[in-house]
């Protein structure tokens, strides 16, 4: 979806659309998160889109979406993880391995992991996988969902405000994104093991 299709559907169908495609970013299904919430930003800021709704769809899509992934892993996911587990080298020890270092930083994962492509669409599963309390990961994903969408919805807005943004470039967003994260992983990779060795 090229960045002009996706500005004509978001004015054309609004916060429906917005709330679909965040939703779908969520559970798994490719879209263009990052770029997304920055654009709609941008639209409302130039008023082309009204700014509670927008905000509003666009935090209960990925929400709802953390929800969704969490019931799958919870009520579907471990029959298919024990069916298919042992093709793609999931043994019952590797299992628990995981479970377990899940477990301890599972709070973590989920208020920060949502900003990591992959991370965010794996840990709402697997919290339903190791049977996280409902309540707990619905108040965490509601809190990750709120801090994740809004700033990107904020930096669209007042860079919408201070420029005249070029819609065709919305999407570096993600791959700019994606870069810094990619470099604060890898650093805090090296610094670890630069800790280990000292």
């Amino acid at each position: 979806m090229t960045i002009e299709t996706l500005t004509d559907t978001v004015l054309r169908y609004g916060s429906l659309i917005i709330f679909v495609l965040l939703f779908f970013g969520i559970v798994g299904i490719p879209s263009p998160e990052e770029s997304l919430t920055f654009l709609i930003g941008v639209l409302i800021a130039e008023h082309q889109l009204s700014a509670i709704p927008s905000a509003a769809a666009a935090v209960a899509g990925a929400w709802s979406g953390m929800l969704t992934a969490y019931a799958g892993g919870r009520f579907i996911g471990y029959p298919l993880l024990h069916k298919i587990g042992r093709f793609i080298g999931l043994t019952k020890e590797r299992w628990e391995k995981a479970e377990q270092s899940f477990k301890r930083r599972r709070r973590r994962t989920i208020l920060f992991g949502i900003f990591m492509p992959g991370i965010r669409q794996i840990s709402p599963y697997f919290a339903g996988l190791t049977k996280m309390p409902f309540y707990e990961f619905a108040i965490l994903g509601g809190a990750a969902s709120a801090s994740w969408v809004l700033p990107f919805l904020l930096a669209g807005y007042f860079l919408g405000r201070s420029f005249d943004v070029n819609p065709s470039y919305v999407a570096l967003v993600g791959v700019v994104f994606l870069s810094i994260m990619i470099g604060w992983f890898i650093y805090k990779k090296v610094r670890a093991k630069q800790r280990v060795q000292n």
